[in-house]
């Protein structure tokens, strides 16, 4: 599977879903451990989960942050 087409499968995901992703994928990259990381990782995503929710941010689209680093010097 490329890169790509798992980015566009990530897309039909709920929020708490694919904070659990970005949240594994980081944690795939440690090669130690550390629970307090761990614990930190999950309690942001489950703020900016809550700003979502409650209407305090907006969410940005994959294709918005590209076409920004496409951008950017």
């Amino acid at each position: 599977m490329k890169l790509e087409q798992v980015i566009e499968e990530t897309k039909v995901l709920s929020a708490n879903d694919r904070a659990l992703l970005a949240h594994c994928l980081i944690s795939s990259l440690e090669t130690q451990h550390d629970e307090g990381v761990d614990a930190a990782w999950s309690a942001l995503a489950e703020q900016r989960i809550d700003e979502l929710e409650a209407g305090n941010v907006q969410a940005v689209s994959w294709d918005e942050i590209k076409n920004q680093l496409k951008r950017s010097p």
